[in-house]
Formats: C-alpha cells, structure tokens, sequence
C-alpha cells in the first residue's frame, strides 16, 4: 500500500532561539557607560561655569542683587561691547570671503592631491595658532621692534616702529584674521565638497552658463553654509582673549578684557560679581548666534548628505 504525498507530514523548521534577556540590558547599559565621560565632561566644564555665572551675575555681597546687571549699562562697557561685536564681524567677515575664495581654490584641484592635503594640514595647525604664542610672534614681526617694521622703515620710510597701531583695535582685526581664514577653510570646504558636478552639466545642458549657474543654483545652496560658518567665525572671535590680552596691556576695548579687569581689579564699580554680569552678558550673545549657526547648519544637511 503506497502512502499519498498528502498523508507525508510537513517538515517543521526549528525556531531560532530566544535572545537571553540580559542580553539587550547588558549592550544598553555598556552604551550607557560610554557615553558617561562626555556628560561629565559637559557637565564640569559647561554646565557648572553657566550655572555658575548666572549665579553670580544676580548676587552682591551674598544677596541677591540686580546691581550687577544695570551695572552692563555703564557707557565704557557699552562701547566695549560695541568695540567686541565690531572685532567679531568684521573679522568674520574677513575669514569668511577669503578662506571661502580659498577654500574654492582647493576644492577645484585633485580631491587627493598634494595642494589639498598641504592647505588643510597648514590651515589646520593656523586655526589652533593662537593665544600668547601668536601674540608674541606678531610684537616680534611688526612691533615696534619687530623684525619687519625695522625693515620697512630703514627701507621704505614707513614709521612703523613708533607707531602703536598693533596694540589697538586695528591691530587685533589683523591677529584675529589670522586664525579667522584657516578656520573658515576648514569649516567651509564639506559645503564645497557638497557641490556636485552633476548640477553644473544639468545646467550647462539646459544652456546655462558660468554665472547663471552660480546664481541661480551653486550660491543659493552654498549661502546657509557660507553664513553659518560666519557666524561660527563671529562667536569664535567674540570668546577669544588670551590673545588680545596679550596683545592689549592697557585699557578694555573689548568684554574679554573687562571680565579681566573686573576678576583682577579691586575698584572695577565695587562690585566683585561684576565679572559674572559680562560673562552672562557674552554667554547669550554667544548662545543666540550659535542657534543661528545651528538653524543654517541643519538647512545645509539637507543637501550636503
């Protein structure tokens, strides 16, 4: 008697077995543990100095206080704000359109060639340039003293070594974009490296040319990166003060110095907290332009991915 296919049991497939319970715990609580050190390190050296800041700007001889704060009203320290938001721009600025020339420049070559590899490697060591050492090498280039005013003035006539013009404002917009240029190079060039050639032969085959090409697609989508990394250059100078401390023995031109000057003087308007209300001051002018860089990032990610 022969058996029907239909009277064969089917063959069962075993089941894969069930994943240990510790086991999705166990992988959640090692990602956990890793990303314990950059909390802390949020929290030591971000979290507490704002917490503490806010703090300060709002106490006075261990009482809360608004002394502090109208104190910012004071019209040296309102044109040393100005003098600040002035620096910053106007380096930006400069940073931007010439480290975005540059940038563009490198971008036109090999994607591996050496001029590539040369100009960011360089402009990634001058980005991080800064602070007393670059202070001490402009005093000794174009200082009073300095090897090049010496030079210029034995050889062109200039008066460069009885001139103080580098101690000053003028002196810190050509420090500052120093460091300005090569940040923005290296802040710049994924927006460049976003630009594909694709584009450019669409538009050419639709009868575009170079300028309309550039109008009309390549600045509009290079302009929310080209404005984010200004304002990223913007907050970069507004924070910087080892530099123009060096740079600047006398007076406060700019807020760094007078959060200086409040935490070393004694008389700086009687108030030891005065300091906390320029930090606070700088911390929300800081923290409204890097939401701005933030909102411009997230529109470049769209089409930079």
């Amino acid at each position: 008697m022969t058996t029907s296919t239909l009277d064969v049991a089917p063959a069962t497939i075993p089941a894969a077995p069930a994943p240990a319970r510790g086991g999705g715990r166990l992988s959640r609580l090692s990602a956990a543990v890793g990303v314990v050190p950059f909390l802390a390190y949020v929290v030591i050296f971000l979290i507490v100095p704002t917490v503490t800041v806010v703090i300060g700007a709002f106490v006075e001889e261990g009482r809360p206080s608004l002394a502090n704060v109208r104190d910012l009203a004071n019209a040296a320290v309102f044109s040393s704000l100005a003098n600040s938001l002035a620096l910053s721009a106007v380096t930006a600025l400069i940073g931007g359109i010439v480290g975005a020339l540059l940038a563009y420049a490198v971008v036109t070559g090999r994607p591996d060639g050496l001029l590539r590899r040369l100009v960011t490697s360089i402009c990634g060591v001058l980005a991080q340039f800064g602070g007393v050492t670059l202070a001490f090498a402009f005093i000794a280039t174009l200082g009073i003293s300095g090897v090049l005013s010496v030079w210029l003035d034995a050889h062109l006539g200039t008066s460069l070594t009885s001139s103080t013009w580098l101690f000053g404002l003028k002196g810190l917009v050509l420090v500052y974009a120093y460091f300005q240029i090569p940040l923005m190079v290296i802040v710049f060039l994924p927006a460049l490296d976003g630009i594909r050639v694709q584009w450019r032969e669409a538009a050419e085959n639709l009868g575009a040319t170079t300028w309309q090409y550039w109008r009309l697609v390549g600045l509009p989508l290079l302009t929310p990166a080209f404005l984010g990394s200004v304002l990223l250059l913007f907050a970069n100078a507004f924070a910087a003060y080892a530099t123009a401390a060096a740079l600047v023995s006398q007076g406060n031109p700019i807020i760094p110095l007078w959060i200086r000057s409040a935490l070393t003087s004694e008389i700086v308007l009687g108030h030891a907290n005065f300091a906390y209300a320029l930090a606070l001051e700088m911390i929300i002018i800081v923290a409204l332009v890097m939401t701005g860089y933030s909102v411009l990032l997230k529109r470049t990610s769209r089409w930079l991915g």
